[in-house]
């Protein structure tokens, strides 16, 4: 499977929400989403939520790129592509897989450079 042809007229929709990334101890009920390892504990939670999180570190200001399609298991270098593409342009990301599904998050003041990127890809990127 080529990740190309999965991008060419996808949706991609830019989150209207603004998150942070913060390192705790502890999950938090209102995360979008909770990852932990043998080291640490990393929640994403919308921004307006920050002050609610016993954080050591918090990184603001993410915007959630969310690719509306189902991703199969098989498809190899699908991230790598877009990673890639934003890289290009020095796009930092911090990206999270669901099952079918892949959130690519930026800072939000690197959107008018990723956008175009996507849209190069063949992205239809939406609000």
């Amino acid at each position: 499977m080529d990740p190309t042809e999965f991008l060419q007229g996808s949706t991609v929709r830019i989150s209207e929400e603004t998150y942070a990334v913060c390192r705790t101890d502890q999950g938090h009920p209102a995360a979008f989403a909770t990852i932990e390892d043998e080291t640490e504990t990393t929640v994403v939670v919308e921004h307006d939520d920050v002050s609610s999180i016993d954080a050591s570190a918090v990184e603001s200001g993410w915007k959630r790129l969310t690719f509306e399609m189902n991703l199969p298991f098989e498809l190899v270098g699908f991230l790598a592509t877009v990673a890639t593409a934003l890289a290009e342009t020095d796009v930092s990301v911090f990206v999270l897989s669901s099952y079918t599904t892949d959130h690519v998050f930026v800072k939000e003041n690197d959107l008018d450079a990723a956008v175009p990127q996507l849209e190069q890809l063949g992205c239809d990127v939406t609000n």
